[in-house]
């Protein structure tokens, strides 16, 4: 059987994850995401079990990641060019830009899939599992301080 291609919902949404509604999609966002989340997050059965949980995590991933690339941006010259060929100077200026291209597109992506986990779908159950997520003022016990 020949898996058929689904439109993109919104630009930025990540590539061979289907849109919400189709059959399975949840499971190929969550793949998806897990290829994006350091390898680690595999192991822990919430992170799994939660795509709005992984998402959320996923997108903090990626804004330290953004930031460490604007910060490696700031200080390249002065912390490598005492080290490092002249020659080398574009070649790390050009990887830095590249990688914040390719962030920015993750970024757009992450939350795409975490618009969508959220929103409720067709049937009215909510994106994550009911019709209200929790979010809010109110806490709910296991949450912290409240």
């Amino acid at each position: 059987m020949q898996r058929r291609a689904h439109p993109s919902p919104v630009p930025g949404w990540p590539p061979g994850v289907p849109p919400p509604g189709a059959d399975d999609w949840q499971l190929a966002a969550v793949a998806w995401l897990l290829d994006q989340a350091p390898p680690e997050y595999r192991g822990y059965p919430a992170v799994r079990h939660h795509p709005l949980l992984l998402a959320w995590l996923v997108g903090h991933h990626v804004a330290a990641q953004r930031e460490a690339v604007r910060r490696a941006s700031a200080s390249a010259r002065h912390d490598l060019s005492e080290h490092l060929p002249p020659e080398t100077g574009a070649q790390v200026f050009d990887v830095l830009e590249r990688e914040e291209l390719r962030l920015r597109r993750l970024t757009r992506s992450v939350a795409a899939l975490q618009h969508a986990l959220l929103a409720p779908p067709p049937d009215g159950r909510g994106g994550a599992g009911g019709p209200d997520p929790g979010w809010g003022p109110v806490r709910a016990p296991g949450w912290g301080p409240g």
